[in-house]
C-alpha cells in the first residue's frame, strides 16, 4: 500500500506543469544529443549542468534523466540509418540494425528499437520503484564507518570496469580524491592546496570540471573526425514492423530486458555492457546464428530493450546508496550537492518528492520518446547531416555563457580550459575520466565519513572491522583489487573493452 502510496506523490510531483515541461525538454535533447555523432550524454548534462542553479532539484533531476535515457533511444537511429552509433551503447544497433535498413526495412528497424525500448523502460522504472524501499531499509543499518566502506567498495568496482589499464584507473580516482580536497578543511576551517589563492578557498567548482573532462574534450576530439554521412531515409508509411518481426522480436526484448535490469546495477557500465551482453545471449540462443550481422531482428531487439533498462537500472545504486555506477549517475549526485541535498538512502525519506518524483518521471519520459521518436524521424535526418564545425562554435558558446552564469565569474571559465587540456591528455593516453570525476565528488564524503568513524572510536583504525557490513564491503573491494590483477581476468578485460571500441 506504501509504495501506491509514494507512487501517488512522485506522479503528483512529475505531472506538474514546470516537471511536466523540463521532462519533455530532456528527452528531446537526449534524443537529438544520441543521434549527433560524437556528442555523449556525459558531455551534453555537464553542459547543461548551470542551469539546474536555477531550477528545484526534482526539476533539475528529472531533465538530466531524461537526457540519459533519451539518449538512449537517439543513439539507435544513427546506428540505424548511418551505421554510426550516436552514443556507445547504441554500436551493437549497427550491426543488424543497419543492415535491415539496407534491405528497405529501415521504418520497421526504428519500431523495433523504439518499441523495445519503451517496454524496457517500463519495466525498469517499475523494478526501481519497487526494490528502491527495500534497499532504503539497508540504510538505517549504515554509520559512518559504514558508509567509508560503501565508498571504498564503489570506487574500486568502477575502476574495475573504467576503459584502460587497472593502473590507470586507480590513479584517476586518487587524483579525483585528490583535486577533492582542494578548498576548506570540513572540521577545522584550515585552507588545503591554495597555495595561497583566495580563489581556491571554496574549492573546485564542479561544474566547470565535469564540463572540461567532457564537453570540451569531446569537442576538441571530435572535431577532426567530421565526415560526409550517407543517411537511409525511412518513408513514414513505412515505419512499422510486420507480424513475423514482431514474433521474432517479442522474447529478445524481454530478455534483453532481464539482462539490462541486472547488469545496469553493476558500477562502470549500466546500459554499454548490458547490450554487449543481450547481443552475445541472442546469437548463442539463435537456431539461425548465421544471421546475426545481416539483418538478424534478434540482434537488434535484444541489445535496445538490454540497453535503455540497463540505463535506468542504474539509477538505482545512485537513489539508494548514494554510488554512482557510472560517470552519468556521477553528475546525477553533483546536481543533488548543488541544492545541498545529501546523496544517499535518507533522500527517500527526507525528500520524497525528488525520489518518487524523479522515478514517475521516467515512465512519462519514455512515453514520450515513443511518441516522439518514430513521427520526427524526418527530422533526425536531417540533423544528422548537420556538420560538426557548425555546431561546435554554439556549443562552446553556450558552455561559456552557463559556466559564467554560476557566480558571475570568469575563473570558472578558466577552470574549464584547464580540465580541457587535462582531459585530452587523458583521452591520448586512453586513460578514462569518469573515474577521476567519481573520486572527486566522492572524496570530500569519504574524508567526512572516515573522521567521524575515527572521531567515534577515539582515532582507533579497529572500528572499521568491527562492522559486519563494513568487513564484507571492504573485503570485496580487496578481492576485487586481487582478482582484476590475475593475468586471465586481465587479459578477458582487455578484450572486451577492445571489442567495444
Amino acid at each position: 500500500m506504501d509504495l501506491f502510496n509514494n507512487l501517488g506523490i512522485g506522479f503528483d510531483a512529475a505531472l506538474s506543469l514546470n516537471n511536466l515541461t523540463f521532462c519533455f525538454i530532456g528527452v528531446l535533447v537526449g534524443t537529438a544529443i544520441g543521434i549527433l555523432p560524437g556528442l555523449g550524454p556525459l558531455a551534453t548534462i555537464a553542459m547543461l549542468l548551470p542551469l539546474t542553479y536555477s531550477l528545484e532539484p526534482v526539476t533539475g533531476l528529472i531533465m538530466i534523466a531524461g537526457i540519459y535515457y533519451g539518449a538512449q533511444y537517439g543513439g539507435s537511429t544513427t546506428a540505424i540509418l548511418v551505421n554510426l552509433p550516436g552514443e556507445s551503447s547504441a554500436i551493437v544497433s549497427c550491426l543488424d540494425g543497419h543492415q535491415m535498413a539496407r534491405k528497405g526495412r529501415a521504418g520497421a528497424a526504428l519500431a523495433i528499437a523504439a518499441i523495445g525500448s519503451f517496454f524496457a523502460g517500463t519495466i525498469a522504472t517499475l523494478l526501481i520503484a519497487g526494490f528502491s524501499p527495500i534497499l532504503a531499509e539497508v540504510a538505517f543499518l549504515f554509520g559512518p564507518v559504514e558508509y567509508f566502506a560503501m565508498m571504498v567498495l564503489g570506487l574500486t568496482a568502477a575502476t574495475l570496469l573504467a576503459h584502460g589499464s587497472f593502473i590507470k584507473g586507480v590513479a584517476m580516482v586518487l587524483t579525483g580524491l585528490i583535486l577533492g580536497l582542494v578548498g576548506a578543511d570540513v572540521n577545522s576551517g584550515t585552507y588545503r592546496f591554495t597555495f595561497g589563492s583566495f580563489s581556491l578557498t571554496e574549492g573546485i567548482e564542479f561544474v566547470a570540471v565535469a564540463m572540461g573532462l567532457f564537453a570540451f574534450t569531446d569537442i576538441v576530439t571530435n572535431i577532426r573526425n567530421d565526415t560526409a554521412r550517407e543517411v537511409t531515409s525511412p518513408t513514414l508509411g513505412n515505419l512499422w514492423m510486420s507480424r513475423k518481426e514482431a514474433k521474432q522480436a517479442a522474447f529478445p526484448v524481454l530478455r534483453g530486458t532481464m539482462v539490462g535490469s541486472v547488469l545496469g546495477l553493476l558500477p562502470g557500465g549500466g546500459a554499454m555492457i548490458s547490450s554487449f551482453a543481450s547481443y552475445a545471449m541472442e546469437k548463442r540462443l539463435s537456431r539461425h546464428p548465421e544471421e546475426f550481422g545481416h539483418g538478424a531482428v534478434a540482434g537488434l531487439a535484444g541489445p535496445e530493450a538490454a540497453n535503455n533498462a540497463g540505463a535506468q537500472t542504474s539509477f538505482i545504486p545512485m537513489l539508494t546508496l548514494g554510488i554512482p555506477s557510472n560517470g552519468v549517475m556521477a553528475l546525477m549526485i553533483g546536481a543533488l550537492m548543488v541544492h545541498n541535498i545529501a546523496p544517499g538512502p535518507f533522500v527517500m525519506v527526507s525528500n520524497p518528492d525528488i525520489f518518487w518524483g524523479l522515478i514517475a518521471s521516467m515512465w512519462i519520459g519514455n512515453a514520450i520518446l515513443v511518441v516522439l521518436n518514430l513521427p520526427l524521424i524526418p527530422l533526425w535526418v536531417r540533423l544528422i547531416r548537420v556538420n560538426y564545425w557548425i555546431l561546435f562554435p554554439i556549443i562552446l558558446t553556450v558552455c561559456c555563457v552557463g559556466l559564467y552564469s554560476i557566480g558571475n565569474r570568469v575563473l570558472p571559465i578558466y577552470f574549464a580550459a584547464g580540465f580541457t587540456l587535462l582531459g585530452c591528455l587523458l583521452w591520448r593516453m586512453r586513460a578514462e575520466a569518469a573515474p577521476l570525476l567519481l573520486g572527486f565528488i566522492l572524496g570530500p564524503l569519504m574524508e567526512e565519513h572516515f573522521r567521524r568513524a575515527l572521531l567515534l572510536s577515539n582515532g582507533d583504525v579497529a572500528i572499521f572491522y568491527q562492522s559486519p557490513l563494513s568487513v564484507v564491503m571492504l573485503s570485496a573491494a580487496a578481492i576485487i583489487c586481487v582478482i582484476v590483477l590475475l593475468p586471465q581476468i586481465r587479459r578477458g578485460r582487455n578484450a572486451a573493452f577492445a571489442e567495444e571500441t
